[in-house]
């Protein structure tokens, strides 16, 4: 919605050019929190990269050497995945940064790459049916969200 001057109701969120000195500082903190987060998460996908290069080395050096048995891949698959989600979230931190703003598509993208993890790594043989029943919802509300967002014409 539209102020008197024409400029949005969110045009300076985070904006270090507040009138109020206080807003204004309060905002360059929130700002340098952000980037600090960015920093931890870099560090946190560095971390999960290792991870995978320790179950892959964990897997193929254990008998049978240079195969991966059925779990072995899951472990893997796991880590992977977990990397792409760390990276995913150090966009939507960076653009957020950069943007002052959040990418709902990217956060839902996120989202339904979280619950795919889950269910790519799931043990169907320790399950109730309320837990499948349960993922099977929110993969559902995720993706016909994620179809709403994106279906929508860019501004």
């Amino acid at each position: 919605m539209p102020e008197e001057n024409g400029s949005s109701l969110h045009d300076d969120h985070l904006s270090e050019k507040h009138d109020d000195p206080l807003i204004r500082g309060l905002h360059r903190v929130i700002r340098q929190a952000i980037r600090l987060l960015a920093v931890l998460m870099t560090m946190v996908i560095l971390w999960c990269v290792a991870d995978v290069v320790l179950e892959l080395y964990k897997g193929l050096s254990s008998p049978p050497v240079l195969l991966l048995d059925l779990n072995d891949i899951f472990v893997v698959f796991a880590a992977f995945l977990a990397v792409l989600i760390a990276i995913e979230i150090l966009v939507n931190i960076t653009l957020y940064l950069r943007d002052d703003v959040i990418h709902v598509q990217l956060v839902v993208a996120t989202a339904l790459m979280a619950i795919a993890r889950k269910v790519i790594v799931l043990d169907l043989s320790t399950l109730q049916a309320e837990y499948l029943y349960g993922m099977a919802a929110i993969l559902l509300a995720l993706g016909v969200t994620y179809w709403l967002v994106s279906s929508q014409p860019k501004k």
